[in-house]
């Protein structure tokens, strides 16, 4: 009998198990993972902490014995993959409850192994009350410590960072954020980041530090988090600190395998999923994704994503036939009302990639000016000069954002120019848009920009 198994049970591992058992009812399918919880929202715990909801269960779709039930795979938690033997087709196990080790074969087997939170040398790390997020444990954690202090401090200004300002705030925490370098959100360029932190200051005052760092944390005699001491002399007072500097993928167990790590410090896949061992495959934030732009290696780690490439890598393990065509990048957080999105290629990191590009940036109202919903927005849209292609753009403000950001998404994938996206028919009613759409304003307006440059 086929043996398909996987390693990890969050996004990409749990969709290719219900993916594979769809199309195939007689393979054997097993998952192994180190935690206690499968099958739920990590991008949900942010707003869990920050009270949306109360009941950490809610981010859960299945419990292991659910999905053993439904999907008819054996779960084995709080197991750890130690070893992946792909001449014998083995893979070495420990349990981490009773200390056993054993072994499995497999015919197939996915690598799901996420990535986990960085976490930097830093003097005092080891004081109670500093997390970081990865798990339900860790945000049940998090949260019970919260309600209990009265000030907290995060440090790093990326997504996990302004969505935890938030839920910090909505727990009554005086909270700061520290950003080591010039501007929070470092995905955006300068000019649309510096207005987002004026935003959020406005809303909370002194709420964001940047060009400043860490340099200790300062613990009391029960080795309690009290102070957090700053590069540059400043000292605040914290009885929690949450350390939101991004992640990495989790590629040692693969690495040590033979499996090839691509150029971005991820598993190196093909469109299949496939690495460059034949019968193992990975999905997720563990392994290296195709930008549609331009083709090139990228990393994003995105819980949307991990589904997508779950999905293809299930249809693939059970000897169909799918193909992961890439990605832009496309995401959207919020803090408190104002919402914050983008897709593609940022103006620096298009430069970076060797594009002469040309932007334009429009404020407006998300509505009718006269409807009284209407909120006022800013879109930045970068293009190439050469060819007149979408390459990214850029949204915040107390709108819809996200809609905007998510046509022009539709319009970088299907490889339009600036002149194909002013003669998209978008709908237009009084309390959803303006009769011109701020997207298509842009569009005229970088249309113009791009006429002057050729």
């Amino acid at each position: 009998m086929e043996h398909l198994i996987i390693i990890g049970a969050a996004a990409a591992g749990t969709k290719a198990a219900a993916k594979a058992r769809r199309e195939d009812s007689d393979l054997k399918i097993t998952l192994f993972t180190e935690e206690e919880y499968i099958s739920y929202s990590a991008c949900g715990i942010p707003f869990f902490i920050g009270g949306e909801f109360d009941d950490y269960k809610q981010l859960i779709e299945y419990t292991p014995a659910e999905f053993e039930e439904e999907i008819k795979a054996k779960v084995y938690t709080h197991h750890r993959v130690l070893k992946i033997k792909p001449k014998s087709n083995i893979i070495e196990v420990g349990n981490l409850i009773s200390g056993e080790i054993f072994e499995e074969k497999y015919t197939k087997l996915l690598i799901s192994t996420g990535a986990s939170p960085a976490k930097p040398k830093m003097e005092g790390l080891e004081a109670k009350n500093i997390f970081t997020i990865r798990t339900i444990n860790d945000a049940i954690a998090i949260k019970k410590t919260a309600k209990k202090g009265k000030r907290a401090v995060i440090i790093g200004g990326g997504y996990i960072g302004i969505e935890m300002l938030e839920a910090f705030f909505k727990l009554n925490l005086d909270t700061k954020l520290i950003e080591k370098q010039k501007q929070i959100m470092s995905v955006l360029d300068f000019e649309i980041a510096t207005n987002l932190k004026e935003m959020i200051l406005n809303e909370r005052p002194k709420s964001i530090i940047t060009s400043d760092s860490v340099k200790r944390f300062i613990s009391n005699d029960k080795n309690e988090l009290e102070k957090i001491e700053l590069e540059s002399g400043t000292t605040i007072e914290a009885d929690l600190a949450l350390i939101a500097l991004g992640v990495k993928p989790n590629i040692e167990l693969a690495r040590n395998a033979g499996i090839q790590i691509g150029e971005t410090g991820a598993i190196k896949v093909n469109k299949h999923m496939q690495t460059n061992i034949a019968n193992i495959y990975a999905a997720g934030d563990c392994c290296e994704k195709t930008s549609i732009i331009n083709q090139k290696p990228v990393w994003v780690p995105l819980g949307s994503t991990a589904n997508k490439e779950g999905r293809v890598a299930g249809l693939n393990l059970a000897g169909k036939k799918a193909e992961f065509e890439g990605v832009l990048g496309s995401a959207v957080t919020k803090f408190f009302d104002i919402k914050i999105s983008l897709t593609g290629l940022s103006e620096k990191a298009a430069e970076k990639q060797g594009y002469e590009v040309a932007t334009v940036t429009i404020h407006s109202k998300d509505k009718a000016g006269y409807m009284k919903d209407a909120h006022p927005i800013s879109i930045k849209m970068i293009a190439d000069k050469k060819t007149g292609k979408l390459l990214g753009a850029q949204g915040i403000g107390y709108g819809d954002v996200d809609k905007r950001i998510n046509i022009i998404a539709s319009a970088i994938s299907a490889k339009m120019t600036v002149k194909d996206y002013i003669n998209i028919d978008i709908s237009y009613a009084p309390p959803f848009s303006r009769a011109i759409d701020i997207t298509t304003t842009a569009a005229y307006k970088l249309d113009k920009i791009l006429e002057k440059s050729t």
